[in-house]
């Protein structure tokens, strides 16, 4: 019998959040507003039916611009509506 202590990586051990959307608005300071659109069954008929929910999102440098598709992560309340912060550019839109 074995007592060695296997440790899961970091990331796998956070317990908070992470969503993916498209950068709504970025006309704030240091804020942008993210959609994040997800699929849910509806519970009567079993079609699949889009919901939308935008999230405010704290951008430190604002790097990011509408369009982006971006992470963002639970943090602690940073002002009235920003409960995420940005954390990570997934794609951005080519620019012709």
């Amino acid at each position: 019998m074995s007592t060695e202590k296997v440790e899961a990586p970091a990331a796998s051990q956070s317990s908070k959040r992470t969503l993916v959307g498209k950068v709504k608005s970025a006309k704030m300071e240091k804020t942008v507003v993210v959609e994040v659109v997800r699929s849910v069954r509806h519970p009567v008929y079993g079609k699949y039916v889009r919901r939308r929910k935008s999230y405010k999102a704290h951008d430190e440098q604002k790097q990011y611009k509408a369009g982006d598709v971006v992470e963002i992560i639970e943090s602690k309340p940073i002002s009235r509506d920003k409960r995420w912060t940005v954390v990570r550019l997934v794609e951005r839109p080519e620019e012709t």
